[in-house]
């Protein structure tokens, strides 16, 4: 039987490894040997368990969206990854990154960010713990994620804006990748999704599955059930997604589908749809689907979301895609914005509009009045808020 899951050199079948300078061969190295040993250690989970209850406040709730699922004739259930500590799903990993820097006794953090929510995730978590923070983010990312640029200073974050090539994301991860070479012996650098080298995609992943943990034994809880028809989610580098897929990925009733974000369309040339879009390719250490020149150069993605908006995707879901395991939809901005405000009115539930992607496939596929969809909701939309105001003159 395929396995989904990564194996010991950190591939998803052709996809993953770890493509990276010599210069940082030592840090990632020191991560490989010790990751799995470290999260399997008992006072690890004990610390990690304690905090996602009582500081994160999980379980977080899995909630029967009945207005929803009337206007589609199905059961949609919504995993409330937006009711976390931080309004998102990323603190999930922060914390159990910030407890493993700490068995590997670095004392100082890096990040990228995107649409800031990992970077206030990283943030929270090294004012939890007392220990110097430091992210970096792309110049157009920090004007149009304002809110959230404040949130990490006031955390007491250093913000450092890359003002190299889109200004985004990408760019971001490069200053970060550049940093750590520069610090390699006392900096742990915390990565927010499932890319980068191994061990980040495994890592990362393995922290965020305690969300597809929780909804089996929520669903059970529900529907008598562990395991629904359909489990969806947004995917940009796609650690929410690889959370909620994560319990289910060797399940093959389960149907796995991953919304990309389509900008303003696929054919547009401003799209992040990495599946339709993405040949092999490697970016930040990893070999994975990655949208690109015919001579190899990364083109620029774009989405109206700043979370969405990675030219390629984590080797997880390159390998779902190519093998066909997971089912991949892209949604243009119009279409998420659309299902955003839709959630807003019929359940009274602002999502973040990476979130809003994902809500968005009901309009483009059917399900069965007896089918089970559960949706990874994976942040809340404050964060968002100018861009709604904006985009519908509210």
């Amino acid at each position: 039987m395929i396995s989904y899951q990564a194996d010991e050199k950190g591939y998803y079948g052709d996809f993953g490894g770890a493509y990276i300078p010599e210069m940082l061969y030592p840090n990632v190295e020191e991560l490989r040997q010790q990751y799995i040993q470290i999260m399997n250690e008992p006072s690890f989970r004990e610390e990690f368990d304690q905090l996602l209850r009582d500081y994160v406040g999980r379980p977080t709730p899995l909630y029967y969206a009945k207005r929803l699922s009337e206007k589609y004739t199905t059961n949609i259930y919504l995993k409330r990854e937006d009711l976390n500590h931080t309004g998102a799903h990323k603190v999930n990993n922060t914390i159990g990154q910030i407890l493993m820097a700490k068995k590997l006794g670095k004392n100082r953090i890096i990040a990228e960010t995107g649409a800031g929510q990992h970077g206030v995730a990283t943030a929270t978590v090294c004012a939890l713990m007392g220990i110097e923070c430091v992210v970096y983010m792309g110049a157009i990312d920090i004007q149009r994620q304002a809110p959230n640029v404040a949130r990490m200073k006031m955390l007491g974050a250093t913000v450092i804006p890359a003002m190299s090539g889109s200004r985004t994301l990408k760019d971001a991860t490069n200053e970060a990748i550049r940093d750590w070479i520069n610090n390699p012996v006392d900096t742990h650098y915390i990565i927010g999704s499932v890319v980068g080298p191994h061990p980040y995609p495994d890592m990362v992943a393995r922290f965020q599955s305690v969300i597809s943990e929780e909804i089996k034994s929520q669903l059970q809880e529900k529907e008598g059930r562990e395991n629904p028809d359909y489990v969806v989610a947004c995917v940009g580098g796609g650690s929410n997604a690889a959370g909620a897929f994560y319990h289910y990925l060797n399940q093959p009733d389960v149907g796995i589908i991953a919304v990309e974000a389509a900008g303003k369309g696929i054919d547009t040339g401003e799209s992040a749809a990495t599946s339709a879009l993405g040949k092999e390719g490697i970016i930040h250490g990893s070999k994975t689907l990655l949208m690109q020149t015919p001579d190899g150069q990364i083109t620029e993605p774009y989405s109206i979301s700043a979370g969405l908006d990675y030219p390629g995707v984590g080797p997880m879901h390159a390998n779902l895609f190519r093998t066909g395991r997971g089912e991949f939809i892209s949604i243009t901005d119009e279409d998420a914005m659309k299902a955003g405000l839709e959630l807003c009115k019929l359940e009274g539930i602002i999502p973040a509009i990476e979130s809003s992607h994902a809500l968005a496939i009901f309009e483009k596929r059917t399900f069965t009045p007896e089918d089970i969809v559960v949706v990874n909701l994976s942040g809340r939309g404050d964060k968002d808020l100018n861009t709604y105001i904006d985009y519908f003159q509210l």
